[in-house]
């Protein structure tokens, strides 16, 4: 396996590894904040106390959040997402589940191109 190989194929790994931490820190520093501020819809009211804190489940939920939060039409139209809350959500959690949705969307990129390239040799 060459070097080359060796970096397309760690990439993903890495910034699966980095998406963990910051999902973690996420969860542990922010997670009341952004239930609270999602507070009238659905999907935080149903799943909101049941994953919560609870390892795993946590990080589910900060990827779920990061994307009703990125792509609010979506939820909104199915009704998962209040309108009110995501006109009101703080600018500042916005900003961070921005950067969770990149590196979520980052891993899977890289990984079909990784494995796409692979595919080929």
């Amino acid at each position: 396996m060459s070097w080359l190989a060796f970096l397309l194929l760690a990439g993903p790994v890495l910034l699966a590894i980095a998406s963990i931490a910051f999902s973690l820190y996420l969860r542990h520093r922010h997670l009341d904040a952004m239930l609270e501020a999602l507070k009238h819809s659905r999907y935080v009211h149903l799943w909101g106390p049941a994953l919560g804190k609870h390892g795993f489940g946590g990080l589910l939920l900060i990827a779920k959040i990061a994307g009703m939060v990125t792509m609010p039409r979506a939820s909104i139209r199915i009704g998962e997402l209040h309108p009110e809350d995501i006109k009101n959500f703080p600018p500042y959690l916005k900003r961070l589940l921005k950067i969770e949705a990149v590196m979520l969307a980052g891993i899977a990129v890289w990984g079909f191109i990784a494995y796409g390239l692979m595919r080929l040799e």
